[in-house]
């Protein structure tokens, strides 16, 4: 029996929605863009190189956030450094961008800023080693006000920076085929002094950089502030 008071279909019940016809187009965007960030394949230059450059940044992003959090040297330099009365914090003053040159990171005395160079560090201790490098150097300039122009200014923050951070630890040493054992770490930090002055603009030759770090050295190499001792 046929109920006359129903209303036809047409009337009473809207037409379905359709499907959406982009959702297996969008997976399989979505499959694509993932299959390609990890291996490379079926992407243009350009997305492979924009997959490359965000897969570094989140990274370093991520290592950074690990070591201000965890790690020992960093979260002490970082606290020490708010001690000198800077408001600093590592979302703000802890930068991960691209880098043109070779280096792993730098102290940036105009923004007050550590700027870390994505896809330039090989691992979460190479990047704890920047990190706690850079940050002695902020430390000075936020305690002592570094003339970054002065180049024995320069010196004792790079003398310190470089026997305070672990870049001369046996171990990166050998990688870098420097096999000298007698006063092996005493050499490094001198060596890495230099050159490091010797970039600076300021500085006229490598004689001068050498005598900047001379003139300093004593003083600098023994001062471990804020540690108690090279750790």
């Amino acid at each position: 029996m046929v109920d006359n008071s129903s209303q036809s279909p047409s009337a009473s019940v809207s037409p379905p929605n359709p499907p959406h016809e982009t959702t297996t187009t969008d997976f399989f965007h979505a499959w694509r863009r993932k299959f390609g960030a990890v291996t490379g394949l079926g992407l243009s230059a350009e997305e492979r190189a924009d997959s490359l450059a965000d897969h570094h940044r989140r990274t370093c992003v991520k290592w950074k956030t690990e070591l201000a959090n965890y790690s020992p040297a960093v979260s002490f330099m970082l606290k020490h450094i708010q001690q000198t009365g800077a408001d600093v914090s590592p979302a703000k003053n802890i930068i991960c961008l691209p880098c043109d040159d070779l280096r792993a990171g730098a102290y940036s005395p105009e923004i007050g800023a550590v700027v870390l160079c994505q896809g330039h560090l090989w691992n979460k201790k190479h990047m704890e080693h920047t990190l706690t490098h850079e940050l002695v150097h902020m430390y000075d300039d936020c305690k002592f006000k570094v003339d970054w122009n002065n180049l024995r200014h320069h010196a004792c923050s790079e003398i310190r920076a470089n026997s305070l951070g672990g870049d001369c630890k046996m171990l990166r040493e050998l990688r870098r085929f420097q096999f000298g054992f007698a006063k092996q770490h005493q050499a490094c930090v001198r060596r890495r002094a230099v050159l490091s002055v010797a970039s600076n603009p300021m500085c006229p030759a490598h004689q001068s950089a050498e005598r900047a770090v001379n003139e300093v050295w004593e003083s600098c190499f023994n001062d471990t502030r804020p540690f108690d001792e090279i750790y």
